[in-house]
């Protein structure tokens, strides 16, 4: 973790934004600021950020919304999440954690405990990264940036939207993926999936695993995940 880590406040309030930005630049984190989740995910596409800070309740598109995009695209789904809340209800804590948020705060907060879970969330995305050169799930392998897998050490040869399927799983490892989920991690450019065929591409996919095609197991009525 360095001090000049990108940090992406969300919230439609004012006043928060300002304290959130206050707090972090005091602490030498650059600070981008969005007002809804659909502005969020905008800047997350101009320049990925080292953690973001985002807010349940807001217009357009709500934290929890928001979070599941994140979360569902490949390309964004290692980036720490702290969902903050005026909430402090039970139900809205376990959604949140449910589709991938990393940490759950409520409003009011405390500067000097945000800047805590802040600095433990960026160590934690840097491991992450580091363990990013190999995804090790039982006895199946995968190297994101070599675009390679193994299984039972013999090469796996996936097309690139079996690839992306799998790798969505393998960053989420015990934890269930809906079919909206997995549909979106599918997206690429000229492809579109969508919740029809996405058990067939799993059936593909399983079928390249061959003995190690029951790590992928169906939560019935839900999607799937891949088994820790």
């Amino acid at each position: 973790m360095t001090k000049s880590s990108r940090i992406l406040i969300v919230d439609d309030e004012p006043d928060i934004r300002g304290l959130l930005r206050l707090t972090l630049e005091r602490e030498s984190y650059q600070v981008d600021e969005a007002t809804n989740g659909e502005d969020a995910l905008a800047a997350v596409e101009a320049a990925i950020p080292d953690l973001i800070i985002l807010d349940l309740m807001m217009p357009v598109l709500d934290g929890h919304q928001t979070c599941f995009r994140l979360k569902s695209n490949p390309a964004w789904a290692q980036i720490p999440v702290i969902m903050l809340t005026a909430k402090g209800d039970e139900a809205d804590e376990v959604i949140g954690l449910g589709i991938g948020a990393d940490d759950y705060m409520t409003k009011p907060f405390s500067p000097r405990v945000l800047t805590a879970r802040v600095q433990a969330m960026l160590r934690r995305g840097i491991a992450n990264s580091a363990s990013e050169e190999e995804l090790n799930c039982g006895d199946i392998q995968i190297r994101p940036e070599r675009h390679e897998v193994t299984a039972g050490g013999r090469e796996v040869r996936l097309t690139p939207l079996e690839f992306r399927l799998l790798l969505a799983l393998a960053r989420r490892p015990g934890r269930v993926c809906s079919r909206r989920q997995i549909m979106d991690a599918g997206q690429g450019e000229g492809v579109v999936v969508t919740e029809r065929t996405v058990d067939v591409h799993i059936a593909s996919l399983r079928k390249k695993l061959g003995g190690s095609a029951d790590a992928i197991e169906t939560v019935r009525g839900v999607g799937y995940r891949l088994r820790e």
